[in-house]
């Protein structure tokens, strides 16, 4: 059933020798994403400088190409301590838009966001994975076709959030558990060429993260764990701050750590997968069970990555969100790996929304890391 809905860290510093180009753009983007953050009271270019390190006068050229190209705007001023009152700048949001599709094993969920990240189009309808190529990429396409109808001014590209293994970096699928057929498909320049947007793929826990590291929905916490129940398990690993992807973009697969040699087979062509046990607990409806062996693995990966947060989310969670919550919070506290449990704050929409952010992320510089909370040393450059 369609469902129309109204109104998707800091980057690394540049190396020694990038060009000045390089480092114009990346200070653009800084400044762009704390004008985000700022939200609609916005920011002073003295309170920008401060918070990049940049100087007032790069600031200033900064501000005014974005002025000019209309991607931000004057918010009025501050009062005055002393002088001419500062103007206050703020982003503005509908100047872009970016696409966000989360394909999963049974649905596909597409959104458009502005640049705040803000709702303006959603639409869900059935989906069958297995279905080929060919077939997928009609549905996505048909799909996007209807929400970029509802864009003003630029489109900036889709990001697409998946079940993985899958290469994050040339957007080229792996063995999708119990989906062998996609192995080697290359999803990125195949919707590219569909859509006429620049693409970026992702697994779907590692959007997720993103999106929750980027709306600042993680609180203080400088590491985290999004553990996503849905059709099926992984993980998010927010480490530092920054998404952690690992050297081949296959870290996260959490639902693929053996708990039990002698378990039932998996997809994946093991025994005892937590993801097996953990969905052959939800086809019983046994929730105690599912949440037992969920807050097993939570427990390993805080033993093994000493994070400081386990966030839960994912479609079969969510419908009874309390009592994993509960059961993943008393298995932690018991095995002496306690650290605060929640549900993800952004409900159903946390994949989807972490989807758009991955074409957002590289305009605001936060390319998998956390927005600025102090100020930090930049390059002078405009």
């Amino acid at each position: 059933m369609n469902r129309t809905s109204p109104a998707a860290t800091s980057a690394p510093a540049p190396a020694p020798g990038a060009n000045l180009t390089a480092l114009r753009d990346h200070n653009t983007a800084l400044v762009l994403g704390l004008l985000r953050d700022a939200g609609p009271d916005g920011a002073s270019r003295a309170e920008l400088a401060a918070r990049t390190g940049l100087t007032p006068q790069a600031v200033s050229k900064i501000t005014a190409r974005l002025r000019a190209a209309d991607l931000a705007a004057e918010a009025g001023r501050r009062a005055s301590t002393g002088g001419k009152p500062p103007t206050v700048l703020r982003l503005v949001p509908d100047a872009a838009h970016a696409v966000g599709v989360h394909l999963d094993r049974d649905a596909l969920s597409v959104t458009l966001v502005d640049l705040s990240g803000t709702e303006t189009a959603t639409r869900t309808s059935p989906l069958d994975l297995g279905a080929g190529a060919e077939t997928v990429l009609d549905a996505v396409t048909a799909e996007v076709a209807r929400v970029r109808a509802a864009a003003g001014g630029t489109l900036l590209g889709a990001g697409v959030a998946l079940p993985g293994p899958l290469d994050h970096r040339t957007g080229v699928l792996h063995r999708v558990t119990g989906f062998p057929q996609w192995d080697g498909f290359p999803l990125r320049d195949a919707l590219a060429g569909r859509l006429g947007l620049p693409v970026v793929v992702d697994k779907d826990t590692n959007a997720a993260a993103l999106g929750l590291v980027l709306r600042g929905c993680a609180g203080p916490a400088g590491s985290f764990a999004y553990l996503h129940l849905g059709t099926g398990l992984g993980a998010g690993l927010v480490l530092g701050g920054a998404v952690h992807r690992g050297a081949r973009t296959g870290a996260g697969e959490f639902g693929h750590q053996v708990l039990r040699l002698d378990g039932p087979p998996c997809p994946c062509g093991n025994r005892g997968c937590i993801e097996v046990l953990c969905l052959d607990a939800v086809a019983r409806g046994d929730v105690a069970e599912t949440a037992r062996l969920l807050g097993t693995g939570a427990a390993n990966l805080v033993r093994l990555l000493d994070i400081d947060l386990v966030l839960l989310g994912g479609g079969t969670l969510l419908r009874d969100a309390a009592a994993y919550e509960s059961g993943v919070r008393d298995v932690l506290g018991g095995t002496g790996a306690a650290v605060p449990v929640a549900v993800t704050p952004a409900g159903d929409r946390t994949v989807v929304e972490g989807a758009a952010e991955l074409v957002l992320a590289s305009l605001f510089g936060r390319e998998g890391r956390a927005r600025l909370t102090h100020p930090s040393p930049g390059t002078s450059r405009p």
